[in-house]
């Protein structure tokens, strides 16, 4: 049974991917910034089999060589730690950007000097494929699209400018180090909170149906629920025929179009009414997932399943 590990244990998708690979009976190593900080990480020691095969071990992104002991001796690497949502007034370069390339730079540094890894699976996001003045005439979007950087800077696209970089360095990386990369491109991921508070996209959606934003994101995304995105992972690890870049994507939608279908069936809740001022992205667009779904990858869930479960996982945690 080969032993796994996977960077930034507290996060959405890799909280998801320890519980799901426990439950598989593998060996998980995990790593956060602080594994002494009870708030956030106790909820991973309540994992089914946590306490027989769960470590977690510290690393920071940003300091080199700090995932040396994390992934000496495991089989296989899940990179999924990088910040998602960072405030407006923030230093970005300083809380997103450069977590996010030099951090990706640094597990593959790390997992180079390893013997033991076989393949190195990169979450990386959908940000990297759909961002550019052509999107519309080229939908769908396949693995060989790529996010325009330029025109991510003019639209302050950071995260996407963040992804699209971080991720073809990657590439080149692991083309000059003989590393088997695979790269998972999940789009905004949604479904049923895992961790004691709503983090990252979850914080999103929660603002929004508690009316605790001012205005909701005017912009067009793809959705997709965390079980197909966990289980692509899964997919790009274990699979001898993956390869290459798997777009992970369900429906498209505009925000406006989510509020709708929420307050259709839970009409209760105070939501935002207001869409900002400020155009994100609204290129209308689709996502091509035969790839994937040729692989093994079930259905992929719909817009329904991925939001019912996440607003029952509010409720059920007192959120709601």
């Amino acid at each position: 049974m080969p032993e796994y590990c996977v960077t930034g244990g507290t996060g959405f998708i890799a909280a998801y991917l320890v519980k799901s690979l426990l439950e598989k009976g593998h060996v998980v190593r995990t790593t956060v910034r602080d594994p002494d900080d009870i708030n956030k990480v106790s909820y991973l020691w309540e994992l089914n089999g946590a306490k027989e095969r769960l470590k977690v071990v510290k690393a920071d992104l940003m300091v080199e060589g700090s995932f040396d002991q994390a992934v000496d001796g495991v089989d296989g690497v899940f990179h999924t730690a990088s910040p998602v949502l960072v405030p407006y007034d923030s230093n970005i370069q300083a809380t997103l950007i450069d977590p996010c390339i030099k951090g990706t730079a640094n597990v593959l540094g790390s997992c180079k000097k390893s013997s033991s890894v076989k393949r190195v699976v990169l979450t990386s996001s959908c940000s990297s494929i759909r961002y550019g003045d052509d999107v519309q005439h080229i939908s769908p979007l396949n693995e060989s699209h790529w996010s325009d950087t330029e025109y991510c800077q003019r639209h302050n696209l950071w995260y996407a400018y963040a992804k699209t970089i971080a991720e073809k360095d990657a590439w080149r990386i692991a083309e000059e180090s003989g590393i088997d990369l695979v790269v998972v491109n999940p789009s905004f991921v949604v479904g049923a909170l895992l961790s004691p508070q709503p983090t990252s996209t979850l914080h999103v959606i929660h603002s929004i149906i508690k009316g605790q934003m001012e205005e909701y994101p005017n912009t067009t995304i793809g959705f997709v629920h965390i079980d197909d995105v966990v289980a692509a992972h899964i997919l790009a690890m274990e699979e001898t025929k993956a390869s290459g870049r798997l777009i992970c994507s369900s429906s498209v939608a505009h925000w406006s179009d989510i509020i709708q279908m929420l307050k259709a069936k839970y009409p209760s809740y105070p939501y935002i009414e207001k869409c900002s001022s400020r155009v994100g992205d609204n290129n209308p667009h689709s996502m091509d997932c035969s790839k994937i779904i040729q692989l093994g990858l079930p259905p992929l869930k719909t817009l329904d399943q991925m939001f019912d479960d996440c607003i029952k996982s509010f409720k059920d945690k007192g959120f709601l």
